[in-house]
Formats: C-alpha cells, structure tokens, sequence
C-alpha cells in the first residue's frame, strides 16, 4: 500500500456542503434519490490515533441524485464520543480496538460504571421513517436524511453495558418487522432476537422473539433470516465475558480463535421463536451474510461470505493496513445447507465462488429470503498483496464473474439500484464511493450492473475515508 493512500483512506475529513458535485459521464435519467454511507471520519483525536480500520468517530455522507446532478454533504455524527473528542482533544470512550489510556484506578472504576461508545459508524437503516445509524453497541443513533443532523439516541435494546447487537438488522416491509440479534453478556450470556413492528410509531420497544443461553458468546456480525427461520452462525471466535467485564484491553482483543468448538448453527422458527435445531460445520469465520431462504427438501440454505479463521480482524490493525506488503485475506461466498430433520451429522460449507469477496450487496428489496436471488456485488483484491481495489460481481446461478477496477483506485462498498419496472435481476446500476489515491480524492462511481461497465462519476475535490456501509433510497431523502 501507498503512503498516499495511508493518509488519504485513513486520516481525516472536514465537513463540507457542495450543492452541484461535476459529473463525468451520464447518468440514467430514472437514477433519482440519495445514497446515504456511514463509515469514520477521522482517525485521529487531538495527539492520539485509533487502531483499527473498525475505530473511529462516524460520519454520515450524503449523495443525492436528480435530473442527471448530484449533490454531495457530509457531518459528523453529534454522539457523546464525538462531543467528548471534540471538546477534551482525546479519545474519551472505548472503540472496537481502541481503549482510552486510563490509569490503573480508572480501569478498575471502569468495572463499576463502564461506558462504550456511541460512535454509530458502522451501517443506516431506514425503519418505519426513522433514519438510523447503526452500531455494534445496541445504541442507534437518529438523524435528519436531508441535513444530517443528529436527532438522538435510540435502540430496540436497552442501550446498557454488557450488550452489543448486529449492525444487519432485517427488514420485511410485507410483514412490517424489523428483527435484530442482541448478545447480552453475563456469567451465563444470551444471545437473544428482538422484532419491532414498523406500523408503530414509537418505534423500537419491540419484543423478544427468541433466546438461547452460551456460556462463551461468539463475536457475531450479522445473522440469517428466511421466510420461516431464523439462522444465528456462531463462530468458533468467542469471549469469556469476564475479560469484558474487567476491561483489561480493548472490546475484540478479548475473543479467541478455538477452532476445537467448530462453527455451531442454530436455527428458529421466525413466528414462535421456538428452537428448531442446532448443528455444528466445520470451523469457519465470518462478518457478513448474504440471503438464506427455505428449500423444497426441508432445509434452511444460508449463502455468506466466509473465511478459514479470524484473522482478517487482524489484517485490518491500522499500522499493518499502512505496510506495503499488507494482505487482507480473501473472503469468498460460501453456503450451508441445514437439515431441520434426520441424523446430527457434522456439515460443510460449499464454496460458490473462488473469487474474494467482501461487503456482500444483493437486491434486497425483491430477492432477500429468495432462493432465486442471483447476483451478489461486492470488493476485493486484485493480487495477492493489498487492500480492496476492485469491484466485483458474481452470478450464484452460472457462477460467471464480472470485475471493474483502475490504477491506484480503492472502491468501497458497491450498492445496487434496481431499474423502476426492470425483468433482469441486473437491470441497474452498482454505486461505489471510490478513493483515487494517487490524487488525494474521492469520486462517486455509478456502473451499469448488467455489463459491469462504468457511465458516470461525480468527482469530489477532497477524500472520503473508506467506510463500510449505506443504503440507497429512492423517495427520500431530497437535497
């Protein structure tokens, strides 16, 4: 990796307004809406540095479409992290693998009264009008589509120490739900399921839907959900959660890898929240699913994107994302096919792809909980050596693969639009914020995703730190 491109994807990022963002390129005359990313927008506090690509205070970033323009803003997340950085010039609260330097009788009242940070930088979901930004820490954080205003602080889980949530909730619009997993750490932990009912206005008070007792809890990302089940993949990267309570080190440094435990599958009935099976698969990790659906034969099939082990956390250690020889190891999609009945035999996840792969996107709205979803679009590495410099898409149903990618560019998660009125599972278009690191600037990519081939960029003058995730929406909000 490039010093330029340390600095530039890692370092920090005014706050800025540009109300007519130049285009190159043209775009589709039915592209109408606004891209909403989340991701950090800064590294840096004061003399102090996080540590990891997952740290950071969160910035919201917004870029609106109409009549073949674009318009670009950004703004920081006004969370009490943020506050406390802005107004002490130091990081205040813990991160994923930050932990503020505290003395030895600050950690210890920290078992007492701890506090975690609300910096929601990780996703944006829209849920019944509510515009969230999502956390690992069961604290979402409302803001304003239009200006980016933070409103407050919300969450379907009491936003307390000792729980921490997936930042992938599911949305079913046909059944009016918003469902979450929550792990709630104790000397005997819980994982436990929480539904909202998007019809409600109050929002977020939802109920348990369902629960399972783990004495060590896994470091779980995000779970499956199919038209009549609930999948929760617990990986073999699990915590005592003692550690936690001690706070000796920082939030993921407290997991282990032990493979001996295997990968365990638990599967629930998504209606009664009754525990249907649990099964156990070879040992393997992973941050994101894909789409799990209810086959004929009786079986739940789960598509993700899974690695060996967990060392991909460590790969993205900042100091090591700054190495020239830096190695992200590849991800690729895999499925499992679980059996709701007959003998416990120990299960194996298929490869659907040799391609790496990351930051898995799919057409949602129409394909999730489908065994007929097709195409799934996400980043990844080019070489053996690098971080994410390439887009890539791969048909799960011929197991063809497309590719974009240019010198020195570096694209972060590709999101799809569908085509109003389209046939073709592809008939869209796949948004990327893209970091040119060779001139110190970001642009908006928009590739036609049938062809893979690009029609437009709206360039920035100034870069957007690499991110993770966001979300496209087509009616709201508007510049």
């Amino acid at each position: 990796m490039s010093a330029d491109y340390a600095v530039h994807g890692f370092g920090e990022s005014p706050e800025v307004t540009l109300d007519d963002v130049p285009v190159r390129g043209e775009l589709p005359r039915w592209l109408t809406g606004s891209l909403l990313r989340n991701g950090p927008g800064t590294f840096r506090v004061g003399t102090q540095r996080y540590r990891h690509w997952f740290d950071g205070l969160a910035m919201l970033h917004r870029f609106t479409i109409d009549d073949g323009r674009v318009s670009y803003a950004n703004r920081f997340l006004e969370t009490e992290s943020y506050r406390a950085a802005r107004d002490e010039g130091r990081i205040a609260y813990p991160e994923f693998a930050t932990d503020p330097c505290r003395s030895l009788f600050a950690r210890a009242m920290a078992v007492f009264d701890p506090q975690v940070t609300d910096s929601a930088k990780v996703n944006i979901a829209r849920v019944a009008e509510h515009y969230l930004a999502l956390a690992e820490t069961p604290i979402q954080v409302e803001f304003d589509p239009e200006t980016l205003r933070t409103v407050g602080v919300t969450g379907w889980d009491t936003s307390t120490f000792g729980r921490m949530t997936t930042v992938h909730p599911h949305l079913d619009e046909a059944r009016h739900e918003a469902i979450n997993l929550v792990t709630r750490y104790n000397a005997v932990s819980n994982y436990v399921f929480r539904r909202v009912d998007t019809r409600d206005p109050g929002l977020l008070q939802g109920e348990t839907i369902a629960s399972r007792p783990v004495r060590e809890p896994s470091y779980i990302h995000s779970f499956g959900m199919s038209a009549r089940h609930l999948v929760l993949v617990e990986f073999p990267l699990v915590v005592n959660p003692l550690a936690l309570l001690l706070w000796l080190r920082p939030y993921i440094e407290n997991f282990r890898w032990k493979p001996e435990r295997g990968t365990r599958i638990h599967v629930f009935d998504r209606e009664s929240g009754a525990h249907v099976r649990t099964m156990t698969a070879d040992p393997f990790f992973a941050f994101h699913h894909v789409n799990a659906y209810d086959d004929e034969d009786g079986s739940v099939v789960v598509d993700l994107v899974a690695y060996d082990d967990a060392s991909v956390i460590e790969s993205f250690y900042l100091h090591r994302l700054a190495e020239p020889d830096v190695r992200i190891p590849p991800g690729t999609l895999r499925r499992l096919r679980i059996p709701l009945d007959g003998p416990d035999v120990r299960l194996h996840a298929e490869e659907r792809s040799p391609m790496g792969i990351e930051l898995p996107n799919v057409d949602y709205a129409r394909f999730n909980t489908s065994p007929e979803l097709r195409y799934v679009y996400g980043v990844g590495v080019r070489g053996e050596r690098g971080f994410y410099d390439r887009l890539v898409k791969v048909d799960l149903a011929g197991g063809e693969t497309a590719t974009w990618h240019e010198a020195d560019c570096y694209p972060g998660e590709g999101v799809f639009v569908g085509r109003p009125g389209r046939q073709a599972q592809d008939d869209g278009v796949v948004l990327s914020v893209v970091l040119d690191a060779a001139v110190g600037t970001s642009f908006l990519l928009v590739l036609d995703a049938a062809s893979f081939t690009e029609l437009a960029r709206a360039e920035l003058p100034h870069p957007v730190l690499l991110g993770y995730h966001g979300q496209f929406y087509g009616d709201r909000p508007s510049a």
